[in-house]
C-alpha cells in the first residue's frame, strides 16, 4: 500500500473501531511532528521578531489581560 488513494480505500474497509483507533494514532503522530517543527522553527529563531514584538507591546503597555477578551460566557 503505497497511495493515498490506496490507503483510503483499506481505510473504508477496517471495522469502525478499527477507524478509530487508526484515526487516533495518525492524529498522535502528527502532534509529535507538529512539536518537533515548532521546536525546530524555535531553534532555528523563526519567532524571534515576533517574541520581541511582544515584550515591545507589552512594555508600551498595549495589551490586555486575557480575560479581557476571552468570552467566559
Amino acid at each position: 500500500m503505497s497511495t493515498v488513494t490506496e490507503i483510503k480505500t483499506a481505510f473504508k474497509r477496517l471495522p469502525e473501531q478499527d477507524r478509530w483507533r487508526l484515526a487516533e494514532w495518525i492524529q498522535e503522530n502528527m502532534e509529535r511532528a507538529w512539536d518537533r517543527q515548532i521546536e525546530d522553527d524555535i531553534v532555528a529563531g523563526k519567532f524571534d521578531k515576533l517574541a520581541e514584538q511582544a515584550v515591545a507591546h507589552y512594555k508600551a503597555g498595549r495589551v490586555k489581560p486575557l480575560d479581557e477578551i476571552i468570552d467566559h460566557s
